[in-house]
């Protein structure tokens, strides 16, 4: 039996509450491949407090440097009183945004950004400069380390951060710029006319979300312009493409919240009503929102999020004193929108067109899809395709940190999946068995989803059949062997996705699996290697007296084995979509019928790549038998 006494109570300071618990404040930790990774999260607590000394009508630029694992800011605000600087970024509930004269409509109000950011740095140093004067802080891991007296200052009033995050919480990070950049669009669409500097790249928007969501549907054939609206603390962007889908961008007080909230419901409710009401047609609501894109920026007071980082909105009201969002927003579209209807007759009628045209094709759609749901309401019975978790979260689950776990792998055959079953956390983590290749569903219709026996099941699996906002799983995981059929079923796969639930992906819900390629090992120790340099570091290692085993597919590897590579150490490579990619162009590329310039390719690079690899494979040779002779 387990003792519980005062022996197992313990204080924490503040800083080693946020080392142990990095995840309440910052989210995932990751490694600098995903832009929700925790190290995007430190700039942006830095970042914010920029933006809001520019929002309140102080300092118009931003300087930002990379330079490898260290990040600088420099903003132009009124810079942190000089006498608080060390108790605003080490005292928790400490800051200058509880007083909501100075920051009205502030995105962070609870005293944790900064203090997150030095905590969760190995390096963290603070200057603030004020009337001609100026401060300097530094602190390890919270530490802090030096704390200067006030002197004189010729620089510009403002703050400056520079922080490196601490490498024994964030393995093996590595700051993307791209990442970096588009997080600064963001901050530039939200902001119009503050300029930003990213290691010398200017980035300024002059049109605010009209440029972001001109930018995000570049390669859309749109069926009119966008719809820029504006007005006192609410700015939307919006219009109708060609693609299966919503897709939405929603911001409150310049924090861009993925997973939306009380705003973007409001919206959505909102959409709908204007739209039927100007038509005085009583039209579906998936009808009047297939395809549409529409980006929404709100400010309000003392806004309450759902989690520290802030990703959806809680709050009803959007001050104390005023409306509730919901009324706020439908009043502003109802009169906004309206009028550019019909003032723009012929955006209205493309407007009408697509709705129309959305409206048949799920009225055509309507016998497939019931037959479809009762085969599969009868497959689910019978068949053992699902390998399902013990709890099943949605997109409103209150438990946060689980619903972030819940994960399915798709995975093909018996083997495969049978490993994986074996080896998955049984509490959040559910298998999915393709019976063979899926269908290469490029240029074909949704019917296909409905008419097709696997993806019909599968689209049933993850609970998206009617709704994307039922996904029942937060992460997909393609599992496939690490082959030439795998990578084809992988293909497949994302076609799927990427064609028919294109959201899903810019959602940051698609990831693939990186399972071990080889098991290095002697009588006591065994390294898994995910590429060749991990293998030969492994036979270097072990002083090149190694049993090497090639993992040919993923049925091979044993649960035991399994269990080290999709638990806490599981490697994920998240599917991102690049809004500036012409993802049918890309599609066509891939997976069209023998297209020439796939073909040219394939021709091209045949040659060499077989040269490259005869080279490799002949140098590593040398190197084995290099360190067998002098280990002899």
């Amino acid at each position: 039996m387990v003792k519980y006494t005062e022996d197992n109570i313990q204080s924490l300071d503040w800083k080693e509450h946020i080392r142990i618990r990095p995840g309440m404040y910052i989210g995932r930790l990751g490694d600098g491949s995903s832009p929700d990774d925790g190290i995007y999260v430190l700039l942006k607590e830095v970042l914010d407090n920029s933006i809001d000394e520019y929002v309140m009508g102080y300092g118009s630029e931003i300087e930002v440097i990379l330079n490898e694992d260290t990040i600088t800011v420099r903003d132009y605000g009124r810079g942190i009183p000089l006498g608080k600087v060390v108790d605003c970024v080490s005292k928790i509930n400490t800051g200058g945004k509880y007083d909501s004269r100075a920051f009205k409509k502030s995105v962070g109000l609870n005293g944790v950004g900064t203090k997150a950011v030095n905590a969760l740095s190995n390096q963290f140093r603070v200057s603030a400069f004020r009337e001609n004067k100026f401060k300097t802080a530094a602190f390890e891991r919270g530490i802090i380390q030096e704390d200067s007296k006030i002197q004189k200052s010729e620089e510009r009033n403002g703050t400056l951060i520079e922080f490196t995050p601490d490498s024994t919480i964030f393995k093996n990070f590595e700051f993307q710029p791209e990442i970096i950049e588009s997080q600064l669009w963001n901050y530039a669409y939200l902001n119009a006319g503050l300029k930003l500097r990213f290691n010398n790249k200017v980035i300024v928007s002059k049109n605010g979300l009209l440029d972001l969501l001109e930018k995000k549907t570049a390669q859309e054939n749109l069926r009119y312009p966008v719809i820029h609206l504006q007005g006192e603390d609410i700015e939307i962007a919006l219009s109708h493409g060609n693609s299966y889908g919503e897709q939405y961008y929603s911001f409150v007080n310049g924090q861009y919240t993925v997973q939306g909230g009380t705003h973007l419901s409001a919206f959505k409710e909102a959409l709908v009503r204007v739209v039927r009401d100007h038509f005085n047609k009583n039209f579906e609501p998936k009808d009047i929102r297939s395809s549409v894109f529409a980006a929404i920026s709100l400010r309000i007071e003392e806004p309450v999020f759902e989690s520290q980082t802030k990703t959806k909105l809680g709050s009803n009201d959007v001050g104390r004193d005023g409306p509730t969002i919901r009324t706020f927003i439908n009043d502003f579209l109802g009169r906004e929108l309206d009028n550019y209807l019909h003032r723009n007759t012929e955006a209205a009628e493309a407007l009408l067109k697509r709705i129309q045209q959305s409206e048949k094709e799920r009225k055509e759609m309507a016998g497939i899809k019931k037959l479809a749901n009762k085969r599969a309401k009868k497959a689910n019975v019978h068949n053992k395709k699902l390998r399902d978790c013990r709890i099943h979260f949605n997109q409103t689950s209150k438990d946060e940190d689980m619903r972030m776990k819940s994960t399915i792998f798709i995975t093909e055959g018996d083997s495969a999946s049978g490993s994986l079953t074996k080896a998955r956390d049984v509490q959040c983590q559910a298998v999915f068995s393709l019976r063979g290749k899926p269908l290469n569903c490029h240029g074909l219709t949704k019917k296909v989803v409905y008419q097709n026996e696997e993806f019909n099941l599968l689209q049933h699996a993850l609970n998206i059949e009617d709704s994307l906002e039922d996904l029942r799983y937060n992460q997909i995981v393609i599992a496939t062997d690490a082959d030439v059929d795998g990578m084809h079923i992988r293909l497949l796969l994302l076609t799927f996705f990427l064609q028919f639930f294109p959201e899903l992906v810019r959602g940051g819900h698609l990831y693939i699996l990186e399972t071990p390629l080889f098991r290095v090992r002697d009588k006591k120790t065994t390294y898994y290697c995910y590429n060749e340099k991990e293998k030969q570091e492994a036979i270097k290692s072990l002083r090149g007296k190694a049993e090497i085993t090639r993992f040919k597919g993923l049925g091979e590897i044993s649960p035991d084995e399994f269990e080290d590579f999709i638990g806490d150490g599981i490697r994920l490579e998240k599917v991102i979509f690049n809004e500036d990619t012409d993802l049918d162009s890309i599609l066509t590329y891939y997976m069209g019928k023998n297209t020439p310039e796939r073909q040219e390719f394939i021709i091209g690079n045949l040659r060499a790549e077989i040269d490259r690899l005869l080279a490799e494979d002949e140098l590593q040779n040398v190197a084995v038998e290099e360190e067998q002779a002098a280990l002899a």
